[in-house]
């Protein structure tokens, strides 16, 4: 690592001063950490937001739960009443990464960093989530901007996530073995207006499958889901799947998903 001063302040005032000042703000630090230590990030000043005790609760207001940036993983996968009203999410948080990875990350560094495989932008974007930041309030829809980019401007931070409760909802993310990361993962969510789904891991970026939306909303069920054809132009092909293979695992995990919310 290269050589840089670290501070903990106590309150998301300072912890704010201090971004705006162009520090880095230390989340859970499973992306910063291990970039710094690659020596692909190099930041001077690191804002380390563990002590500010605002930014992690889970508390249901309404028909939503607001879940605070500095909420861990473990703790969302844990949260009683989350697991009754939302279990999609409390699923979604228990199967990130492994036990460590889960005992430090947290959701407002998942979703602000917008890794392309990452979990937490799924249930975002597919909940059709409000991101609380310290100086506004962002719609899924418009806070997810590509590969590793965001609405969130410069020193600016997220201070928490509000979730709307749906009808029905699941997860289903098939892993890549090494990383546990999603090769593809798809959040489906019924509401009273429609079925939105969203499909992580497969492209540049987390990203809304109108097709399936559509068809979806007319039927919500695994056979309304397979007719749907998945075009694969623009998914990623690598060394772990071709886009065709990806193409057909949102089908599939679109199907499974459904099928789970069904049987919830």
């Amino acid at each position: 690592m290269y050589p840089f001063t670290l501070e903990r302040p106590t309150s998301l005032a300072a912890a704010a001063q201090l971004t705006a000042d162009g520090a880095k703000a230390l989340a859970g630090g499973q992306t910063l950490l291990a970039s710094m230590k690659l020596r692909l990030s190099s930041p001077d000043q690191l804002v380390d937001l563990s002590g500010i005790k605002e930014l992690s609760s889970i508390k249901r207001e309404g028909n939503a739960f607001v879940i605070g940036a500095m909420t861990r993983h473990a703790d969302v996968a844990t949260n009683a009443e989350l697991k009754a009203a939302l279990p999609a999410l409390a699923d979604l948080a228990a199967n990130i990464g492994d036990r460590q990875v889960r005992a430090m990350g947290t959701l407002g560094g998942s979703v602000a960093n917008n890794d392309p495989s990452a979990c937490y932008p799924s249930a975002v974007l597919a909940l059709g989530a409000t991101i609380h930041t310290t100086k506004r309030k962002i719609a899924a829809d418009d806070f997810f901007l590509g590969m590793f980019a965001t609405a969130l401007e410069e020193g600016e931070l997220i201070t928490a996530i509000s979730f709307p409760i749906p009808k029905r909802a699941a997860y289903m993310k098939f892993k890549q073995s090494a990383s546990r990361f999603a090769l593809v993962g798809v959040f489906v969510a019924q509401f009273d207006a429609g079925v939105r789904v969203a499909v992580t891991g497969a492209s540049s970026g987390v990203f809304r499958h109108a097709g399936l939306e559509a068809a979806l909303s007319k039927s919500f069920t695994p056979e309304a889901a397979a007719t749907v054809k998945i075009d694969a132009t623009d998914l990623n092909s690598d060394i772990h799947a071709t886009a065709a293979y990806r193409a057909n695992l949102i089908s599939v995990q679109t199907q499974r998903g459904v099928a789970k919310a069904l049987a919830a």
